[in-house]
Parts: C-alpha cells; structure tokens; sequence
C-alpha cells in the first residue's frame, strides 16, 4: 500500500477508488492472497478519506449557512455552532493531513520491532520492560496487531532484549521515528541506597517486506540454532527445542522467533524477519541514511540518544532531535507517543 500525498485531491481520489475496484473485480484477484489483502486495504484507506472529505465539505457548506444567519442578526448562538462545526471539520482532516507527512517509500509497511538493554544492567533490563509497556500500549491505542516474536529475559528483572511483529495501518511510517536510544533517568527501585541511576534501551524498527520481495539468500551463509523456548518458570516452560535462532554471518544479523507452537513455524517467521532485515540493510545503504549496519551502530549508551526520560530530581520527556518536551511522563509511559511522533514527522516534511 503507497499512498503518497493528494489526499485532499476529491478527483483523484474518486479514479484510484475506481481503478482498485476494477483492479479487485478482476478473475484471479485472489490467486495472491497478500497482495489482495494490500489491494484492499488500500480501498477501504481511500473510501475513508473520500467520505471524510465529503462530510467536510457538507459541514462547510453548514457554516456558511450559520455565518450568513449570523451577518442577519444579533443571535451569537449561531457563532458558536459554527466554531463548533470548525472543530469538527479540524479532527475529521488530521489523520488526511497526518498521512501527507508519510513521504518514506515504506511508510505503509507493517514492522518488526526491536528492544535491548544497553548500558546500566539490571537497570537497563528493566528500562526494556518499561519500554516495551509503552509500545504495547500504544500500539493497542492504535488499534494494531501485535505478535511478539522473541523475548530473552534479565537475570533479575525485565527483558534483555524483546521484539514484536507490528500489523495496521502506516505502522512503519508511524514508528520510526522511535528508532534510536532512549535513556531513562529515575532513583533506582534496585538501589537500596535510593540513588540517581541512568539506563539505557536501543529500539530498532525495521519494516516488514511482503512475501513478494525479492531477497537472495545463500543457505550456506546461515547458521540455524534451535534453543527450548524462554519463559517465566513452571508449566509455561518449553520442554521442546522449538525455538529458532538464525545468524546471517556476512551481515552478522541476528533473528529469532520462539512464540510460534511448531519449530517450523518459528524458523519461516525467523526467515521472513531476516529478508526484510536484508532488505532494508541493502536500502539503508543505497539511501546512505545509515552506516553498515553490522559495523557502526551507535552504542547504546551516553551520547547517543534520541529521547530522554527523566523521572528524578524533575519529570520530562524530551526528544532531542526535535526539541520537542512533555511533562507528564506518566502519560508517555502509558502510550501516549502521538505528540512526538507528529514532532518528528512535521520536522523531516518541512525540511
């Protein structure tokens, strides 16, 4: 699915709407379930927008009415009916005018999602646990699909690292803006002395390519480890080697899937997390947004943040690429990323 731009566009939007239906009439359109379901999805998005533009247009045509009504006479109810439909004209257009700031080729992609500990032990494995609260919730505020792929746990506490398979609408284009490192300062509930701790978290997000993308790899260059499945003790322990690791020794990519019931159900969904994380490797080069992937990621520790969490002496969320602050740190832990997010997406459009 790529839309791009022209959502205001009330023409263009009824021809793409008309060419996907023939496109969805079409014998056989079934005979590529994936590409179907894209297809699809792509309808419903652009039947969304057409009937957001019609009743917005509807709506303006009511204010022109109450504004006429209120030119004729004394009677201010009819300025506050119009401020009214103002407003809800103003809701109605910002997931249009949202989506003219997806302008990455893969903004529509669903995506995996990565989470590990860097700098500050059991702190930082607790921070990944922390991290990934907010993600869930968030994603369910959104009303996505999660599927978690692997989790490795902390020693004592939290996760050393996580990763979840992400399913919706522009998931890619919403979250990589959280590609980075995310710091957290807080009095440590690990600390019996109640001092200041700094931890640290690396979120990766990499968007997941359709089964049609082309990718080559060489069997030869894969090294496939299976491993009992992780758990947090007792019955929900795996007494199976269902779990699978594939390292990709060129690159020195790493996946894993352990969640799937079957060791060949976690090894195609380890294949497919490692094709799209190919995929975008060879693109991250082509684009040179990122040095090689393998060598010269930043390390997850002072100096190399993009957000900072800070709980104590004062509470603040601070992105420091765009400069953009939220107080109430309590309502980003539970989700809340939107305000960031359009920060980071407005920055990169207006450039």
């Amino acid at each position: 699915m790529r839309i791009y731009g022209g959502v205001f566009d009330y023409d263009n939007l009824e021809f793409k709407i008309r060419n996907l239906e023939l496109t969805a009439n079409e014998g056989g359109f079934w005979n590529n379930s994936d590409k179907a379901k894209e297809i699809l999805g792509e309808l419903n998005l652009l039947k969304n927008h057409l009937s957001t533009l019609t009743g917005s247009q509807d709506k303006l045509g009511y204010i022109s009415e109450l504004l006429d009504f209120l030119a004729e006479g004394d009677d201010h109810s009819f300025y506050s009916d119009a401020l009214e439909e103002v407003r809800q004209i103003e809701l109605a257009i910002y997931p249009l005018e949202f989506h003219l700031k997806m302008i990455n080729e893969y903004d529509s992609f669903n995506a995996i999602v990565e989470i590990n500990s860097g700098a500050g032990g059991t702190e930082a494995q607790d921070w990944v646990l922390m991290l990934a609260r907010m993600y869930l919730r968030f994603f369910e505020l959104k009303g996505w699909s999660t599927s978690e792929l692997d989790c490795q746990y902390g020693e004592v506490a939290g996760y050393k690292s996580i990763s979840f398979l992400i399913t919706g609408d522009f998931v890619y284009g919403h979250l990589r803006s959280e590609q980075g490192v995310h710091r957290l300062v807080r009095i440590s509930p690990f600390d019996s002395s109640a001092r200041r701790h700094t931890s640290f978290a690396s979120v990766a997000v990499t968007p997941d390519m359709p089964n049609d993308v082309e990718v080559e790899i060489n069997e030869a260059d894969l090294r496939i480890d299976t491993y009992r499945a992780s758990g947090a003790g007792g019955q929900h322990v795996n007494k199976t080697d269902s779990a699978v690791r594939i390292t990709h020794q060129p690159s020195g990519i790493v996946v894993a899937c352990q969640t799937e019931r079957s060791q060949h159900s976690n090894k195609a969904r380890a294949m497919a997390t490692l094709k799209s994380k190919l995929f975008d490797l060879e693109r991250r080069k082509r684009d040179e947004l990122l040095k090689e992937v393998q060598g010269e990621r930043a390390k997850i520790d002072f100096g190399s943040q993009i957000r900072s969490y800070v709980l104590h002496p004062y509470q603040l969320v601070k992105d420091l690429r765009t400069g953009f602050e939220e107080g109430r740190v309590s309502k980003v832990l539970d989700g809340e990323l939107d305000n960031f997010i359009e920060a980071f997406l407005s920055s990169e459009y207006n450039r």
